[in-house]
């Protein structure tokens, strides 16, 4: 009888736990509804989204595919990605469009898709602060922006022209990047002024070098809403090294870049 009993409790305890988020895929694998970016350049084949530039010419600034089915706040987002052509693309997450520059633009946190393997991965703010942390480091902001290496690690290394599982989750002020399961970048945003706790994802397509951007698979599931991690700068200052911005010498692909207007 204990035994049943307890099993009954257990029974209704698990029922009144909310049921665990799953994820739900954001391309219907058949056309781009739900989505918003420029028909010239974006297309659905076989199930696969692609977005292709066909050269210097073609674009005159970074152009976005974006996701109008909401904003996103915290969640778990993952991606499988090939790029073909000397050229990068990225994850667009918690931003917002700049109509002001161009149609299709965006600013905001990135996952950035690159074939340079420093920037595999990496955390970035495209049109915004730039470079927080390279693939294999781990960042902090402080409350005035600079930033202080925590950790580091081998970078992950993987052929962009191969599919590859790319992997964002953001919680709160924490940010973390993963490309097949390992991760590459991590940021704490403690730069209130300059940071974002909610805004558009999107898809980013790269101007200058020919470059195709192919995603086959993009699954999304929202999670709880994360603390704010609070700054400790006496522990920071401690534990922690100041470095400059980090800078590129590869702002598109490997190769030579070729010059846009």
């Amino acid at each position: 009888m204990k035994q049943l009993a307890s099993l009954l409790y257990l029974l209704c305890f698990t029922t009144l736990l909310p049921a665990a988020e799953e994820y739900r895929s954001l391309f219907n694998g058949k056309n781009l509804d739900g989505w918003d970016g420029s028909p010239a350049h974006w297309k659905v084949t076989d199930g696969i989204v692609i977005g292709t530039n066909s050269g210097p010419e073609d674009l005159k600034h970074n152009s976005f595919l974006i996701w109008r089915g909401s904003t996103v706040k915290d969640f778990e987002l993952k991606a499988t990605v090939r790029i073909i052509g000397d050229n990068n693309s990225g994850i667009q997450y918690r931003s917002r469009q700049l109509p002001e520059v161009g149609p299709w633009v965006i600013s905001g946190y990135q996952c950035d898709i690159h074939p340079a393997i420093e920037h595999t991965g990496m955390t970035y703010e495209e049109k915004g602060r730039g470079i927080f942390g390279l693939n294999g480091k781990k960042v902090a902001l402080d409350d005035e922006g600079n930033r202080w290496l925590t950790s580091e690690h081998e970078p992950v290394k993987v052929d962009l022209s191969e599919w590859n599982e790319f992997t964002v989750i953001a919680r709160g002020n924490h940010l973390i990047h993963k490309v097949n399961g390992q991760i590459t970048s991590e940021l704490v945003d403690y730069h209130e002024s300059g940071r974002s706790l909610e805004g558009l994802l999107a898809i980013q397509l790269h101007r200058g070098n020919p470059n195709s951007v192919q995603i086959k698979d993009l699954r999304i599931k929202t999670l709880n809403s994360g603390k704010i991690l609070p700054l400790d700068m006496d522990t920071l200052s401690k534990e922690a090294e100041q470095i400059d911005k980090p800078r590129t010498v590869n702002p598109q692909g490997v190769g030579p870049v070729q010059k846009t207007k």
